[in-house]
């Protein structure tokens, strides 16, 4: 009957308004208007209208000051609510951060009897106020709508309560089987031009200029699903979504705003419709989490919620690119030493000081450090992953610069993940090329601090280092067996993920002593070695490119009117044909053989010039064979004491070497410069 009257007598919305508040404060039970009082309900309405007029006399016309700005300078405004919507039977807390002025806060309180407030804490001069509340099991989906009480007036908020969505095909981690492309949405595909420039963000659009927003987005990813599904990939790796600040953020590190969607990229529904859809084709999505910092833009740098919400602030701060002295461990000054401070923190003698402007200092002396000590940006961050999971159904986190977060941070911030998705996959970056001390960050055992990280995995940098060294750099190939020999040093080497190529790094099709063939050798061992392999966009075509910005050029195809589009078997030229059948070639080999997925990696033969490995599931072995020499190899390998040695042939499945079994032995004739996959018989 209420909605009944609200729609057809001539109220006006901020009547409407002052009577919701009235009749909240008076307490007035939905009873009244259920269907045993609903002959009665008119007469209950125009009665406690009455007794509304009286109270409010000349101010009933006058709006909600929690809805409109007041006359009044002291008057509680909220600006933004974070959360913006949570769920019941999910936590049985959550902590609101409200954003506004004058939220000196002396009471709060909640309409539904299921949401109780705990306590309020207002900060900086009223600008912020927490308010943590408590869900009871009981609870029902609907709108828990809290005033604020202050010296000055009062304020509400709206939290919309939410039953959660069938966990079933959603957030469900990835595995062995799965293959990983990682995609900078801004430069993969431009799915609806109206926000190419935002009302919001204006004037940050221009494909000419490297480091401008060139237009993608996250519809032109939905929309290219199928081209991902043809070449084979099983889960898509976004950069980050969150909305950015600056005229240079494209890339997305620089968050101003951790619950919205960038507005070049599209909105949170799109998002989601992104995930589904992925979904619904057996596709997985990954969310770049990013713990450490936000941008400079973002608004708590100039009024944080908390003193020490931050560590340091924008006028005075330590420098997370700080460098220990190569002679502190004794390296020579040419031997490559990557992010040594890494080193520090996993070293069990390294007192704090000596690492603590990585885990304390501003990223680049630029990105806003957040205290993840403080047990209450501890909660906002988790909160903040919990409902991003929840919202979207994604499928697991890309945990962004892991070692400059605090371990413990770690330990406990997946604790609560795991709780509430217990499939759900982290990926750490370590960006580090000794298997030492990545390793050391990667969950599943306590290391000397007595902390397990739960990090479910980290990207193989080491690897990548060493793939890098061997194919442009003339290392010898046995360096490949060399750092698979420490994979001892993790819980689970098999879930490592491997690449060659990211959106940090020159892309290998550009490097110096890189070539067509080198980038398809690059290919050839990622998707047959062991670990979870993930591709850089525009690899799988050899998209060219420098250091950053060069790195990250625009997917041809993806924007109206490019002259040349790779999305499509027609519109690829004869180079990118080639490279995109060789790839798609590998990875559906990698489909439909369980040993090139999972199974157990044995060394067959090593030395400078080539890398023979065996590959060994439950009901097959793959034997691989990779030459780097630019002249053809004759190898005798020896089966003996391996899997292999009981085979009584090699089939070939892809390359062009010879090979035979006698003697207790494989006989190889390795092309040039080659690849080659046979099974044993």
């Amino acid at each position: 009957m209420f909605l009944k009257l609200r729609s057809s007598r001539p109220i006006t919305q901020h009547l409407l308004a002052s009577l919701a508040h009235f009749f909240y404060a008076l307490r007035v039970p939905r009873s009244l208007f259920s269907p045993r009082f609903r002959p009665h309900s008119q007469s209950v309405l125009l009665a406690l209208l009455s007794v509304f007029v009286v109270f409010s006399g000349p101010a009933i016309c006058a709006a909600d000051p929690a809805q409109t700005p007041s006359t009044d300078s002291n008057a509680p405004e909220v600006t933004k609510v974070e959360p913006p919507s949570w769920w019941i039977n999910f936590t049985p807390e959550v902590m609101l951060l409200i954003s506004g002025s004058n939220l000196d806060v002396t009471h709060a309180e909640c309409n539904l009897r299921s949401v109780t407030v705990e306590r309020t804490e207002s900060t900086a001069a009223g600008r912020y106020v927490f308010v943590w509340l408590k869900i009871a099991g009981d609870a029902r989906s609907g709108t828990a709508v809290c005033r604020l009480t202050t010296p000055a007036g009062t304020a509400s908020v709206e939290l919309p309560l939410a039953a959660r969505t069938q966990r079933l095909g959603r957030n469900q981690g990835v595995g062995n089987e799965d293959v990983i492309y990682l995609i900078m949405p801004d430069r993969f595909a431009n799915g609806d031009p109206s926000n190419d420039d935002p009302a919001e963000a204006p004037g940050m659009h221009d494909r000419s200029k490297p480091r401008a927003y060139h237009g993608g987005d996250l519809r032109g990813i939905r929309e290219h699903l199928p081209y991902l599904k043809d070449l084979g990939v099983t889960t898509v790796l976004l950069t980050p979504v969150v909305k950015n600040g600056a005229a240079q953020d494209y890339q997305g590190y620089g968050a101003v705003d951790l619950y919205a969607v960038d507005p070049h990229l599209g909105t949170l529904d799109e998002y989601r419709s992104l995930v589904r859809e992925a979904h619904q084709q057996r596709m997985k999505v990954l969310f770049d989490f990013v713990a450490n910092h936000v941008g400079p833009n973002h608004p708590w740098v100039g009024s944080p919620p908390l003193r020490d919400w931050f560590h340091g602030t924008a006028r005075q701060h330590a420098n997370s690119s700080g460098e220990l002295p190569k002679s502190f461990y004794g390296w020579s000054t040419g031997q490559p030493v990557d992010n040594g401070a890494f080193d520090a923190l996993a070293d069990p003698h390294a007192p704090q000081r000596i690492s603590h402007f990585l885990t304390d200092g501003w990223f680049v002396n630029v990105l806003p450090d957040l205290n993840t000590e403080n047990p209450v940006v501890a909660d906002y961050l988790l909160q903040n992953a919990l409902w991003w999971a929840e919202t979207s159904g994604l499928d697991g986190y890309r945990l962004d610069t892991v070692p400059y977060v605090p371990r413990k941070f770690w330990a406990s911030w997946h604790r609560s993940i795991h709780q509430a998705y217990p499939l759900l996959t982290t990926i750490g970056e370590v960006f580090h090329r000794d298997p030492a001390v990545t390793s050391f960050f990667v969950g599943g055992q306590k290391r000397f601090d007595g902390v397990d990280s739960s990090v479910s995995s980290v990207f193989d940098f080491p690897l990548f280092f060493t793939l890098r060294d061997v194919l442009v750099r003339q290392a010898p190939a046995g360096r490949i067996a060399d750092v698979l020999r420490q994979d001892a040093l993790y819980p689970h080497p098999d879930s490592l993920v491997t690449f060659f190529g990211n959106h940090d790094v020159e892309r290998l099709a550009s490097a110096e002593g890189s070539s067509p063939t080198r980038l398809r050798l690059a290919f050839g061992l990622e998707l047959t070695l062991r670990g979870i392999p993930e591709l850089y966009y525009g690899d799988e075509i050899g998209m060219a490119g420098g250091n950053d910005p060069d790195n990250r050029r625009d997917f041809p195809g993806g924007w109206p009117g490019d002259s040349n589009n790779a999305f499509t078997e027609e519109g690829r030229t004869k180079d990118q044909a080639e490279i995109f059948t060789y790839v798609q070639t590998l990875l559906q080999l990698r489909r439909e053989h369980r040993a090139l997925q999972g199974g157990r990696l044995w060394h067959l033969a090593s030395n400078d010039d080539c890398y023979v490995f065996l590959r060994e599931s439950e009901d097959e072995e793959i034997l691989v064979a990779f030459n780097n020499s630019a002249r053809s190899m004759d190898l005798s390998i020896p089966l003996a004491d391996t899997p292999a040695q009981g085979g009584a042939g090699l089939t070939s499945l892809f390359g062009s070497a010879a090979a035979k079994i006698g003697n207790k032995e494989a006989v190889l004739n390795l092309p040039p410069q080659s690849l080659s996959i046979f099974l044993l018989d």
